[in-house]
């Protein structure tokens, strides 16, 4: 995934980390992709299916009467960026690193905003998603790359690159 400079940050990302400014000036020593393995890629499928499971999927409004609040699902309800919180704690209590687990935002086929968690790996990055159970490589889920997480800094975001976004060759007569 190719990444670009400095770019804003999402408004609930922001008031997130007004609620919780530890977790947003963390600044993890960025050593490179995590390796991919059988345990690595047993924890990504174990996690991402466990959070799916145990989070049930309801809009902030419905929640909260109010956009774009992200925090951790403890109620066991969230939308996806909740669901993209807790993925990314589990994954860092199983020992990888935050400069791997990157918050990122997408667009849907249909134009919709959504969130997912991008985990960075020497066999490519790999996302995991509240939409779907499987995990997969970010070039397989139809999805328009906007921005994510810089690797240095928890706080800090990063455009992705149009770029990201492959497209079907065509041949023209």
């Amino acid at each position: 995934m190719a990444t670009g400079g400095l770019t804003s940050q999402p408004i609930g990302h922001y008031e997130f980390c007004k609620a919780n400014p530890l977790e947003c000036s963390l600044r993890p020593r960025d050593t490179g992709p995590e390796k991919m393995n059988k345990a690595l890629w047993r924890k990504l499928v174990s996690v991402n299916k466990s959070v799916n499971q145990a989070v049930k999927p309801m809009n902030d409004i419905d929640i909260y009467g109010e956009e774009e609040v992200w925090t951790y699902p403890s109620t066991g309800v969230g939308d996806c960026e909740d669901y993209v919180l807790e993925k990314r704690r589990a994954l860092m209590r199983k020992g990888i690193s935050l400069a791997n687990l990157l918050i990122t935002v997408v667009r849907k086929p249909d134009g919709e905003g959504h969130a997912i968690l991008t985990v960075r790996t020497d066999r490519g990055d790999f996302v995991l998603d509240n939409l779907n159970d499987t995990v997969k490589l970010w070039n397989q889920t139809g999805y328009r790359y906007l921005k994510r997480q810089a690797s240095n800094h928890t706080g800090m975001w990063v455009s992705l690159r149009e770029d990201n976004n492959p497209v079907v060759g065509a041949v023209s007569q």
